[in-house]
């Protein structure tokens, strides 16, 4: 069974989901993907320990402290190809940035291709299921665009300005997916 419980934050409500003792979802309010990548009905149970560890890492961030992603069983939802860009997102350090393009570098390497598409790398990134801990709040465009964000380009800036991110070469695009 999927359980699910609600977490307040200072960027709105967030659901957090599991299966067994790991963590499978973190939807904030208005997510583009909300939940679908569980496949049955979630139910809420706010007693389950994974939650209450889950909530004070989350404490923890919010309070601008750098808690480590290891430190919670982790097990999103999704195809090898998705879970592998998952798993370079777990390795951008917090208050650094990385780009789409730099993500499909290292794709096209684990892959044995000679390339791959930025476009592909953004697909996955924005069907993270696990938002905030698994960081794609800090995956930009190659020009610095603040683009490509589920949650929305203000939620993505709130997360960086957190994180203490040097914004001075980030901007906000004029119109795009994350607007």
């Amino acid at each position: 069974m999927y359980y699910s419980t609600a977490y307040l934050s200072p960027i709105g409500t967030i659901t957090l989901a599991c299966y067994d003792d790991n963590l499978v979802g973190l939807w904030t309010e208005g997510k583009k993907y909300h939940g679908d990548t569980i496949p049955e009905v979630m139910i809420e149970n706010n007693d389950i320990p994974i939650f209450g560890t889950a909530k004070k890492w989350l404490n923890r961030y919010f309070a601008g402290e750098k808690p480590d992603i290891t430190e919670l069983p982790l097990a999103p939802i999704g195809g090898e190809f998705r879970q592998s860009v998952w798993k370079i997102l777990c390795e951008i350090p917090y208050g650094k940035v990385t780009t789409y393009g730099d993500i499909a570098k290292k794709m096209a390497v684990k892959m044995g291709r000679e390339n791959m598409s930025s476009q592909a790398v953004g697909g996955a990134v924005g069907h993270n299921p696990i938002s905030v801990i698994i960081p794609c709040h800090r995956v930009v465009g190659s020009n610095g665009s603040l683009t490509g964000f589920s949650g929305g380009v203000q939620m993505k800036v709130k997360l960086l300005e957190l994180e203490c991110v040097d914004m001075s070469n980030l901007f906000i695009p004029k119109k795009g997916t994350a607007l």
